[in-house]
């Protein structure tokens, strides 16, 4: 295997040096989100051509954070046993002061023709995988020359094309959130309670109109992990065999720097999905929660194959409604910026079930951040505010329950590519049952983190 290793390491530094790349001096990507500082606030990418295509370039990039935490959390649930496990249930790891695991990304793009670009991310470590994942690839197609068409290559000035295993353009808060090393364009440690993520197989197709307004139509096989063995569960709803359907999802918006000082956005969004294998949309992360270990029971842990807490739920202070059968959902975002000022706000609400389920249980999300930006022109410094709630009809339970969280930021680039950032949060769980560990529940406390970005 090693000299397998060997052989492949070589193949590889000469495609790279027939490519003309240069590990100092990397050559700009068309149609590209920058992995640093200038990839804030960017979401679907531009038709603007501003980058020459002259030859096959290469770029590799990475993304790298570490933090340490002093959270502090509480409960009032009842003390319960439960076969299989030791000890109450119910009790909660205690917390201390102190550094949490490092993560890291890596990033593969190249420019393979004029107007073809393709991208790689691997996850080198996160809290929920400790070892190396891809976590996906896809190709971008932004011209056809190839195709040697007037027609076409006119089509194409609005349109872009995108092909492969990525996340899903869901939402707009997928282009703000943290993932795994990547702690670049999210002013904040951790993502909404309810975390809108998922790599699919998919494809998507966008048009892009000069006025501002842009629109796009996706679909994909609405699982993480693809499987060609047929299905064998009964679905609750039909009392049929499960039966395996594309999902599909689009979004229509407005994005216009309107003044020289004031951009706005708006946009609206839908993913459905009527009968999956097992989706994952609230739960496809592969990286985990930037909150380690709060509400959690240690006996639990101890009990699972994974014996250690940050592994058997490293979604820690997250909500996912479970709805891996059926979802249908909308979102809702709007983007204002004037000059410094940044005001970015969601509106959710999800119908789903799991396949033993027979009607669909709903659950909303509202969120808003207020983030100021300066100083004037170089806007390296912020301070931001976010409130997130979440309101949602669980599993085998009547009342609603509802968790709002509360959280303050203050942050630094200190380079284009290096960012520490400090946040203090606050969050409350309500309505849950006597018997479930997040009965009275509340974590609060400080997070700080240091992020690089290239």
């Amino acid at each position: 295997m090693t000299k397998l290793y060997r052989v492949f390491g070589r193949v590889a530094l000469g495609m790279l040096m027939g490519s003309g790349f240069s590990a100092m001096a990397q050559s700009e990507m068309q149609y590209f989100r920058p992995n640093d500082r200038w990839g804030i606030n960017v979401f679907e990418t531009t038709k603007n051509d501003t980058t020459p295509f002259t030859h096959l370039k290469v770029k590799i990039g990475g993304n790298f954070e570490q933090s340490f935490q002093t959270l502090r959390d509480q409960n009032t649930a009842v003390a319960m046993t439960q076969p299989g496990f030791n000890g109450n249930v119910n009790s909660l790891i205690p917390l201390t002061n102190g550094f949490d695991l490092a993560m890291a990304n890596l990033n593969i793009d190249a420019q393979l023709s004029d107007g073809i670009r393709v991208s790689l991310s691997v996850y080198l470590a996160s809290r929920h995988h400790e070892d190396a994942w891809v976590k996906g690839g896809y190709v971008q197609f932004d011209k056809l020359t190839f195709l040697h068409s007037n027609w076409v290559d006119n089509i194409m000035k609005s349109v872009t094309i995108k092909v492969g295993q990525f996340d899903v353009d869901y939402g707009d808060q997928h282009f703000r959130r943290t993932d795994g090393g990547n702690t670049i364009y999210n002013p904040f440690v951790e993502n909404y309670i309810m975390d809108e993520f998922a790599t699919e197989i998919a494809a998507e197709i966008y048009y892009h109109h000069k006025s501002g307004l842009f629109a796009m139509g996706g679909i994909s096989n609405g699982a993480l992990n693809p499987s060609v063995v047929a299905a064998t569960k009964i679905d609750s709803a039909t009392g049929k065999v499960n039966q395996i359907w594309p999902a599909f999802h689009a979004k229509i918006g407005y994005d216009k720097q309107l003044t020289k000082h004031f951009r706005a956005r708006i946009s609206g969004s839908y993913y459905g999905v009527h009968s999956a294998a097992s989706n994952t949309l609230f739960g496809g992360d592969r990286t985990g929660s930037h909150y380690y270990n709060v509400m959690e029971n240690q006996n639990v842990a101890n009990g699972t194959t994974l014996s250690d807490a940050v592994d058997y739920n490293a979604f820690s202070g997250r909500y996912n409604p479970g709805f891996s059968e059926q979802v249908n959902t909308f979102m809702g975002n709007l983007f204002l910026k004037y000059r410094g000022l940044e005001f970015f706000g969601t509106y959710e609400n999800a119908q789903g079930r799991t396949i033993t389920e027979r009607n669909t249980r709903q659950a909303t999300q509202y969120a808003a951040d207020l983030i100021y930006r300066f100083a004037a022109r170089r806007e390296n410094f912020w301070v931001g505010v976010r409130y997130n709630s979440v309101t949602a009809a669980m599993l085998g339970y009547a009342p609603d329950i509802t968790i709002n969280r509360e959280v303050g930021s203050i942050g630094w680039f200190a380079t284009k590519n290096i960012m520490v950032k400090a946040e203090y949060v606050n969050q409350v769980y309500q309505n849950y049952a006597t018997t479930n560990i997040l009965n009275g529940g509340q974590f609060n406390g400080m997070v700080f983190e240091a992020s690089i970005g290239f």
